[in-house]
């Protein structure tokens, strides 16, 4: 049973988000996750609901071609409306596939060489080769996926906002990389900021900010927020 609780901002009535923090290949929390998200909503019905994933499917754990896999050949949820949010992991792997030489040193470095052997690719390969080795539905998934979602009272977005700065003004680079500005920010954004990007081992709920990446690929859970009225709880994998 999902423990809900007063939350800082609201959705209008009827409505539910369902937002997953960061992924990072792991596979069978996410498979687990979703099954837990089909089971609450067969459980407490509800007239409409979104599932949101706030980037980083790619990098870090064994698990990323499978992931991709699994939220490109299926509804993860299903019934359930579906939408991907980019995360600076996936940026930065496209990057890469696109030969910008710099990307790819920061990829390899940020955890790339875990999605290449997912793929079956040593990362000491010719670079020019990685693209041929990465499924065209995969790539058509990380080329199309959103920077942002603003619903009720929430934005959703993968890393936060640079605080002070319109919304529709927002850099595409803070959108998926900021920490430290954000983080430490305490002032009314206008809209209250669902972000992952930042690990720790549980969430974080702020008047200002919620943060659900919650370390999955290296022993934490996968966290999702569920939003709905004035309500938040979570469920975990």
């Amino acid at each position: 049973m999902i423990d809900l609780r007063p939350a800082p901002a609201s959705l209008p009535r009827g409505r539910r988000i369902y937002a997953i923090g960061d992924i990072h290949g792991a596979l069978g929390k996410l498979r687990a996750l979703h099954g837990t998200i089909a089971a609450d909503l067969k459980q407490r019905p509800v007239a409409s609901a979104l599932l949101l994933h706030l980037g980083d499917y790619v990098d870090k754990g064994e698990g990323s071609r499978a992931v991709l896999d699994h939220l490109t050949e299926q509804d993860p949820v299903p019934g359930l409306e579906t939408l991907n949010l980019t995360g600076n992991h996936e940026e930065t792997m496209l990057a890469a596939l696109d030969g910008d030489g710099a990307a790819a040193a920061d990829w390899l470095w940020g955890g790339g060489r875990a999605t290449l052997d997912s793929y079956g690719v040593a990362a000491e390969a010719p670079r020019e080769d990685w693209p041929q080795h990465v499924p065209p539905a995969h790539l058509r998934f990380l080329r199309r996926l959103h920077l942002t979602h603003q619903e009720g009272g929430y934005l959703f977005v993968h890393a936060g906002i640079r605080p002070g700065v319109p919304l529709e003004d927002q850099s595409r680079e803070d959108l998926i990389r900021i920490r430290h500005d954000f983080l430490g920010s305490e002032r009314d954004h206008g809209v209250v900021v669902v972000h992952g990007h930042t690990a720790g081992f549980n969430p974080v709920v702020r008047d200002n900010r919620i943060c659900l990446d919650t370390a999955a690929w290296s022993g934490g859970p996968l966290t999702c927020g569920v939003f709905e009225g004035e309500t938040l709880g979570f469920l975990q994998a």
